[in-house]
């Protein structure tokens, strides 16, 4: 009877990175329109001050804040009001001491002005005359050139993801095209007798295709794209054909089912059916996901993933989703949240184990409760917020102790 050859999950991504060393995902420019969720393949570099002028964050009339101090309501100060600035007009006029000129949100300040008071703590006696009731500080309510971006700053790094935000500042810079990495390419085949499609009718023995349709969202939360996808019975033959269609057509090749050592699994004899590395990974010291296999074939990294929809989601986070954002330079994010366990939980000795969890807030505090479950079991992923990682040196956690959550 054949055994697993198992090594950490450290081993099994070094093994990758190594055996995929000069792999690179190839660059593209897009639109501005298009770019949103996107990896950036350059640094962008401003060229311009934002924002170019001094600017006004209130509605408001610019004075020199020094004729300001000790203003008060019983004791206003009294400024002379010299004109007033027009949105997207260049403010001609300067400014000197005891004078004012109204500025809108977002409106030029004057030359020799150096604070803007907010129109709220003002009254105009008449069109030339302005009680101010509040004193204000040096540079109050205003933005100055460049305090946002700077000429021949790094405004957006390469390898970050291309968010909303990230879409607004290339915007302000007049940018209207970037390089970014194209998408990387997944073909997913899920393998087995007992699988059939959601749209097919279920009969007692059979179950569902889970594993294509989850892989297929976290691949879209990635940022890549899914252009192919399959089920195949446990059988050789159509196994291997079906993969070297993958082979042929994506960057990515997702085996789900067939990855153990049975007689009928057939997943790594496949991979070593094609020129290439094959398999050089077969088993990890994970939990849940040990019946794992990492292999190469005509260039193409594949995946064999366990069967079990929490187990296969588990090792893509865990190996594909790194891997991905290692060829394509990105600026490693995960999103999580610290939490306090209100569980004691024995670890697997030797194992890295990932423990879903659900997140309860108890007093102003985040609590982590355990979701229990075998790995079999979608609902183990619907009623949990993220998980926690257990290293293998580790005996557990316990009750009171606060533990990074990866959100999912």
């Amino acid at each position: 009877m054949k055994f697993f050859n198992v090594v950490s999950v450290k081993e099994a991504g070094d093994k990758l990175m190594e055996s995929f060393n000069e792999y690179q995902f190839e660059i593209e420019q897009v639109s501005l329109l298009e770019c949103t969720n996107r990896i950036l393949a350059e640094d962008i570099v401003s060229d311009i001050d934002v924002p170019e002028f001094n600017r006004s964050t209130v509605d408001g009339y610019a004075i020199q804040s020094k004729d300001s101090h000790g203003a008060s309501e019983s004791v206003p100060s009294l400024f002379n009001i010299v004109g007033e600035v027009e949105m997207g007009e260049i403010a001609n006029k300067s400014i000197k001491p005891g004078e004012a000129i109204y500025v809108p949100t977002g409106g030029m300040i004057p030359k020799g002005a150096d604070g803007v008071v907010m129109i709220e703590y003002t009254e105009k006696l008449d069109e030339q005359n302005l009680m101010v009731y509040k004193s204000i500080s040096f540079n109050e309510n205003m933005i100055l050139k460049g305090d946002d971006i700077k000429t021949g700053e790094i405004a957006l790094e390469k390898g970050r993801k291309i968010t909303s935000e990230a879409v607004g500042v290339l915007s302000a810079l007049g940018i209207p095209k970037v390089k970014v990495y194209k998408k990387p390419k997944f073909y997913i085949i899920s393998t087995g007798d007992e699988i059939i499609d959601i749209d097919e009718e279920l009969e007692l023995g059979k179950i569902r295709d889970i594993n294509s349709y989850t892989l297929y969202s976290l691949i879209i939360k990635l940022g890549g794209e899914v252009v192919g996808r399959a089920i195949v019975k446990d059988n050789y033959n159509l196994l291997r054909g079906e993969v070297k269609k993958a082979i042929n057509t994506s960057d990515i090749v997702l085996i789900s089912g067939g990855s153990s050592v049975g007689a009928r699994d057939y997943t790594a004899k496949v991979i070593n059916s094609f020129k290439g590395k094959g398999v050089f990974v077969h088993g990890m010291s994970i939990k849940p996901g040990k019946p794992t296999i990492i292999g190469e074939g005509e260039g193409k990294a594949i995946f064999g993933l366990p069967g079990h929809p929490v187990s296969s989601m588990i090792v893509f986070k865990a190996l594909v989703e790194p891997f991905i954002k290692e060829k394509m330079g990105a600026i490693e994010y995960l999103p999580k949240t610290k939490a306090i366990m209100n569980f004691n939980f024995h670890s697997s000795p030797g194992k890295e184990t990932y423990q879903m969890v659900k997140l309860k807030e108890k007093e102003g505090e985040i609590h982590a409760v355990p979701s229990f479950g075998k790995s079999g079991m979608i609902t183990l992923l619907s009623n949990s917020d993220g998980y926690i990682v257990i290293k293998p040196h580790e005996e557990g956690v316990y009750k009171g102790e606060e533990r990074d959550v990866y959100l999912l």
